[in-house]
This record gives structure tokens, sequence and C-alpha cells, in this order.
């Protein structure tokens, strides 16, 4: 089941779209179908930290800005009733080759993460959103949009590029990886070639740790747990993926839930006001 009217709204999504669709052609990193061995414990795949009870049998599961044939098929593997948002239709067509291939029911949409006005509100239980945000210039209406989509009380698992990982740089020093972008910045990060912690041709966008987590509360999120998936290793040859995880930890992961507009107690769920969510 498909939904392909979308229209892209911004230069940057333009690009971005089109930087997807080339490293879908070109079998990227995170352009490549789940693994077969992964189905025969879909959940534990995707849910090692078991964030998720254990069970989602029938539960409705966004999967936002995750096309790639990773998340969806394992969600729908495991029982959810998935839907697959992404802007690059080559990433959504990987989705449903492999729902075919195993006769899973996906629903997949093309659009970006900060509109999902296709969506009704209020209709998921869960959403799940791996590293994706670095794509936008702003957060903020992502996680307006998905306090949106999603029901009161429902979970939002969501990962991030930690700020320092994407400020230094991409080689090592004698010293480290030293920190060469500012933390306090505007506009896209500079273009690399052959970083495994960044994807080329893509642009990419630093966003603060009150942005990632101050944003995804003032929207109306609790947070429950916060980890910081280790992909560090001691004897890690220099200047590979791993060498460089034991300096900067390269991502954040997320549970946060949705508590509505009201505490337990029926009060008014205090939030500060803010003349701007990017600037608070």
């Amino acid at each position: 089941m498909t939904s392909d009217d979308f229209q892209t709204e911004t230069p940057v999504h333009d690009h971005n779209r089109r930087a997807w669709d080339a490293r879908v052609r070109r079998k990227s990193t995170f352009t490549r179908p789940v693994e077969e061995s992964d189905f025969s414990d879909p959940l534990a795949a995707v849910d090692g930290v078991g964030w998720l009870g254990g069970n989602i049998l029938d539960r409705q599961v966004l999967c936002l800005a995750a096309g790639g044939a990773r998340q969806g098929p394992l969600y729908a593997a495991a029982g959810a009733q998935v839907t697959v948002v992404d802007i690059s239709p080559a990433m959504l067509e990987l989705d449903r080759q492999i729902a075919a291939e195993k006769e899973l029911q996906i629903h997949t949409i093309q659009a970006s993460m900060d509109n999902l006005s296709a969506l009704e509100t209020g209709s998921f239980d869960i959403v799940i959103q791996p590293v994706s945000t670095c794509y936008l210039p702003h957060v903020w209406p992502v996680y307006q949009e998905v306090a949106r989509v999603i029901r009161d009380q429902g979970l939002y698992i969501s990962q991030h590029k930690q700020p320092a990982s994407l400020q230094a740089d991409v080689q090592p020093s004698e010293h480290g990886y030293e920190l060469r972008e500012p933390y306090y910045r505007d506009g896209p990060l500079p273009q690399v070639a052959g970083s495994p912690h960044r994807e080329e041709g893509t642009l990419e966008y630093l966003h603060r740790w009150e942005e990632l987590i101050g944003g995804m509360c003032r929207a109306g999120f609790v947070i429950e747990d916060l980890l910081e998936p280790f992909h560090a290793k001691p004897d890690a040859e220099v200047d590979s993926f791993a060498h460089r995880c034991q300096f900067i930890a390269p991502y954040l992961r997320v549970k946060a839930r949705r508590v509505g507009d009201r505490d337990a107690n029926g009060s008014t769920l205090w939030t500060p006001e803010l003349d701007t969510p990017e600037n608070p």
C-alpha cells in the first residue's frame, strides 16, 4: 500500500531526497535491506534493550524517516501494523520489495519528517525514528509533528547524531579527534568524503543538546531513558569507525513518552513560554 504524492517543499528537502535516491543506486550504507537472520527474532533485532516490552502485536507503529527495508519489515514481522514514512522514493521501494517477498503488510508514504499532514492526529501507539533529524535545519517541527500523530502515553524512540561527533574532525590528529566546527552555527555542515560518521552527498545540520532533548520535552514528551549505542573498540585500527568512537560517541538513543496536555493529577503540564522554540 503506497502514497507517493509528496511534493518537496524546500531546496534542502529536494537535495536530500535526491542524495538518498543516489545512495540507494550505489547500495551505500543504510540502504541495504535487513539480513535474513534477523527475521528469526525480529523484535529483538530492533529492540535489544527491551524498551517496547517484548510484544508489539497489532500496535500501530510509525517508522519515521526510516525507509531502506530494515525498520519497517522487522516491526511488521513482529506483528505490528506498520507505516513507513521517508522522503526518498527509492528507499521506500526497498521496503515494498521486502514486504512483497516476506508477505508483510507495510503502508509506505513519501513525505518529509517535518510535514506529516498525510497522517491523522493521534493515530500511532509507537513512533520509531532512526538517525535522520540531522538532515533538516530545525528539529522542532519534527517533534511537533510526532507529538501530533502519536497517541497519549505513546512511545517515541529516536536516535540522533551527537553534536560533538558532528563538530569533530573525521581524521585523527596526534591528540585525538579535534573539534573543527563551532557548536553555535548556522547552515549545513561542510561536505566530507569517505567518513563512516557522515553520509556523503547529503546536507547535514548540527543540532544542540537543548534542541534535541529540550525540544522534545517542550513538545510534550517525558524522557524515560537515554543510551549512547556502544561502537568503540580499544584495539581498533587508527582512523577506523571504532577507533573514533573511543573518543566520541557518535549517537544517542532516546526513549520518550507523550504525556498529553495534563499530568497524572489533572494539572496542566508546565512548559516554558518561548518566542522561538529553536532559540530558548
